[in-house]
């Protein structure tokens, strides 16, 4: 009866070892199994983000209030929000630099981004002001263009868009996720002085605007929005969209909205092909597809933006 005793402890505490050494990779393994379960339906590895890089380099768009021109803004931005997106799972998510005009550059992204067959499309900008707005100062000896009167991010949607209710969804949500991080939106869009440039503001909340005319909204085959994410040519916006912090905050915001957008869709886009590189693709000298209009059609705030 002893030795049975001892046998039945023995057994017992041999148990109880064995069942620690299998709770331990369980354990180890909650993090991923409550992150798939965050995730809900998305399929982070397949759905693929298109970070369009507003402008070119030959045409970079407008200038800030200390003479920096806008693309060099938003190509660092991108940047940003592309690692961002990767390092959240979406492996898929590609850049996209354009050369050339403006005009011409517009249509080639707007074809390069449907033939990468994106689940969403952003275009990163930073804004600016109609001329007569402007007043000028004095940098470091140099004359500038600036206006203080706005801040604020903007985001753009356009119902001809081939989806225009998803592109709102995402436009809300990335609106949220940005006041949520402490920004605000800029209403000068709805104001009477901004004459032709004025838009309609269709989510108050969110601060989502609708620009039905912009090529690459209207153009992609697939839910797309523009951010505009500050005034440049405002002098002390200008200063924190240059920080490294602002940037991280803005891509934070982006990849928070792009994980509820993809979770919301409930599916993954299977038999696409890759990309020739996930991670940055230039679009080339001519694209096919898509058939230019008419430049008037689709001019902005100045002449160089998109």
């Amino acid at each position: 009866m002893v030795v049975n005793k001892v046998t039945f402890v023995g057994i017992v505490v041999l148990a109880m070892i064995l069942a620690a050494t299998v709770w331990q990779p369980v354990r180890a393994e909650d993090p991923a199994t409550q992150r798939a379960s965050d995730s809900g339906s998305c399929a982070r590895s397949a759905f693929r983000v298109l970070i369009d890089v507003g402008h070119t380099a030959t045409s970079p768009g407008a200038d800030s209030a200390r003479g920096m021109p806008e693309y060099d803004f938003n190509l660092k931005l991108a940047d940003t929000i592309a690692q961002s997106l990767r390092e959240a799972g979406f492996d898929n998510t590609v850049r996209l630099v354009t050369s050339g005009p403006r005009l011409t550059s517009l249509f080639q992204r707007a074809a390069s981004a449907n033939n990468l067959h994106g689940d969403l499309f952003i275009s990163i900008h930073h804004d600016s002001v109609p001329d007569n707005l402007k007043e000028t100062w004095q940098y470091e000896g140099k004359k500038y263009s600036y206006s203080d009167r706005f801040t604020g991010y903007a985001i753009f949607v356009s119902n001809d868009n081939v989806n225009p209710a998803s592109s709102l969804a995402f436009g809300h949500s990335l609106g949220q996720e940005l006041q949520k991080r402490g920004l605000h939106y800029t209403p000068h869009y709805t104001l009477a002085l901004m004459g032709r440039y004025r838009h309609d503001l269709i989510d108050e909340e969110a601060g989502v605007y609708r620009y039905d005319h912009l090529i690459v909204l209207h153009s992609t085959r697939m839910p797309a929005v523009l951010l505009e994410a500050g005034s440049i040519i405002n002098r002390q916006e200008e200063l924190e969209l240059a920080t490294p912090e602002r940037r991280l905050m803005v891509a934070e915001a982006v990849t928070a909205a792009v994980e509820e957008f993809c979770a919301s869709q409930g599916q993954a886009v299977a038999g696409r092909p890759p990309a020739s590189n996930p991670a940055t693709v230039a679009t080339p000298a001519s694209s096919k597809g898509i058939r230019p209009v008419s430049l008037s059609r689709h001019k902005r705030i100045h002449s160089a933006k998109t």
